[in-house]
């Protein structure tokens, strides 16, 4: 039967399918291995062996820090400012800064400063540019410490 060939298969045609297979597959891990790598932003620790072995003592500030009970509310103003609505702190000894990260790493980190409002809240003194950004907070209360992150956009 020759439906859909006019001559017999040959070694050519044998080689050609393999190298176009190859070359599709090649093609393929090129392109992934370039996207993935133009889209990773970092060092996530610096040597993971040390990271292990401050696990436990992250996993105890942790619980700490969720025994304090306080939770924050950050959004971006119109004119870029985050602002920071923090419940259960103690409202006059807290003290918050932040570090705003691009999520891939294509902007650099930014240090924030905050002041408080009249209304309790605190609002930076730096704008963020546009676009999603990943803030760490940090509020300090005396000896306490919280931390959190949240997405602002």
């Amino acid at each position: 039967m020759k439906a859909f060939t006019t001559g017999p298969f040959t070694g050519k045609h044998f080689t050609v399918i393999i190298v176009a297979f190859f070359a599709v597959v090649i093609a393929v891990n090129v392109f992934m291995a370039r996207q993935a790598s133009a889209t990773f932003g970092g060092v996530v620790v610096e040597n993971s062996y040390v990271a292990s072995q401050d696990f436990n003592k992250w996993l105890d500030e942790a619980a700490k820090e969720k025994a304090l009970g306080w939770s924050a509310m950050a959004k971006r103003d119109a004119d870029g400012r985050v602002a920071v609505t923090l419940n259960g702190a103690p409202a006059s000894q807290v003290e918050l800064t932040a570090i705003a990260r691009h999520p891939l790493g294509h902007d650099r980190d930014k240090t924030l400063a905050f002041t408080r409002q009249a209304d309790g809240s605190f609002l930076s003194r730096e704008a963020l540019p546009a676009g999603r950004w990943r803030v760490r907070l940090e509020a300090a209360a005396g000896a306490q410490r919280w931390r959190t992150e949240q997405d602002v956009r």
